[in-house]
């Protein structure tokens, strides 16, 4: 079994059982622990699985949510990837909602300076990056501020969302899969990502293919209420497949 195969099979058993033992999967694969150790790493490195004596658990298994700065580092070039490929979906003018995340700031940060556009978010970093732009009329949501992910939330954003119509959005998650949809880890969080798609003409989620199949605490969107999913091109043909059923289009980035 190739390396590759082997980490993949590490983390569908991390999903799968909630954990892995290194010493079981050693023997089972017929491998030295240490070896299984530096596939753990590997996965950690990620954001797949975080280690822990004897083994590892998943990321979701953690007792806290990662803030901004932890969350940057997870998956940094697919992010990166699904940022700019996002841009190929936006007009060149009207009106657009940066929903809170490391891969929507991202996309703030990206934005060219050609292109007139209103913005409105809830996301302190994306206003903070878009604040000074001749090119853009922000919108900042108010509300009260959550300090792990720095997004305003609860009803003064859920009211002023109410009364918007917005061309397009582009939305993150903590996971997402073609069963459950997105799922975030946060209520208040997840009610006002609800309220954004239906605020939005056209729903574009951002993930990258390291949260596919991770189920948090609140759903905020079913795969069938989003327009387009763009997420890295690790996600598997099988994966793909499942969610293009659901009648989402999948651009891999």
């Amino acid at each position: 079994m190739y390396g590759a195969e082997r980490r993949q099979l590490l983390a569908q058993r991390v999903r799968r059982d909630g954990r892995v033992d290194v010493a079981e999967a050693s023997a089972e694969l017929e491998v030295a622990p240490e070896t299984i150790r530096r596939d753990l790493g590997a996965l950690e490195r990620r954001g797949l699985v975080r280690r822990v004596y004897g083994g590892a658990i998943p990321q979701e298994r953690l007792d806290f949510e990662p803030g901004v700065p932890q969350r940057d580092q997870t998956a940094s070039a697919e992010k990166d990837r699904v940022a700019r490929a996002a841009l190929d979906l936006l007009p060149g003018e009207g009106t657009l909602l940066l929903d809170t995340g490391t891969t929507t700031s991202r996309v703030a940060g990206l934005l060219p300076p050609e292109r007139e556009l209103t913005v409105v978010t809830n996301s302190l970093p994306v206003a903070n990056q878009l604040a000074g732009r001749g090119n853009v009329d922000l919108h900042l949501l108010g509300g009260r501020v959550r300090g792990t992910t720095l997004a305003a939330v609860e009803s003064w954003a859920l009211d002023v969302l109410d009364g918007l119509t917005v061309d397009i959005g582009l939305l993150g998650a903590n996971g997402f899969s073609a069963a459950r949809g997105c799922t975030t880890s946060d209520s208040a969080e997840s009610a006002v990502k609800s309220a954004m798609v239906r605020a939005c003409r056209k729903r574009v989620l951002l993930a990258d293919h390291t949260k596919y199949g991770y189920e948090h605490f609140s759903r905020f969107a079913a795969m069938s209420d989003l327009d387009v999913l763009v997420t890295s091109s690790g996600l598997d043909d099988a994966a793909v497949s499942e969610l293009r059923e659901r009648g989402t289009e999948v651009v891999l980035a």
